[in-house]
């Protein structure tokens, strides 16, 4: 199952860099997309809005100022939940994707993955 990490930063400093390799490390597949071109360990952060299917899950490395303008595209990738990680919560699109039918978590990805729980909440 794919990941989208919205956010996506060739700057290891960054959490959304982090979160790519942490996911990799994990074993899941990533797609890193995001405004910098760059690329995280070899895998090219896509920009703008590409087309993708079987997304299972994006994590949110953008505030909620920025969101506005993915709202659409994230519901129109039909992901099974959206995680909106420290500083990316935001109400309005998380009773959005609720309408949607599309799962919301507040949590960090990273710590997530550390714990196991993000496996165990993607069959859930």
């Amino acid at each position: 199952m794919k990941t989208l990490v919205l956010g996506a930063s060739p700057n290891p400093d960054r959490y959304a860099y982090k979160a790519v390799m942490s996911l990799v490390h994990h074993g899941h597949e990533v797609v890193p997309v995001g405004i910098k071109k760059g690329e995280i360990n070899g895998q090219v952060i896509l920009n703008g809005f590409p087309e993708l299917k079987d997304i299972d899950t994006v994590t949110l490395y953008i505030n909620p100022t920025i969101q506005k303008g993915w709202y659409d595209y994230i519901i129109g990738l039909h992901p099974h939940r959206i995680i909106f990680n420290p500083g990316t919560e935001n109400p309005e699109f998380e009773k959005l994707a609720g309408k949607n039918d599309i799962q919301t978590v507040i949590a960090c990805t990273l710590v997530m993955l550390s714990t196991g729980e993000y496996e165990k909440s993607m069959v859930d």
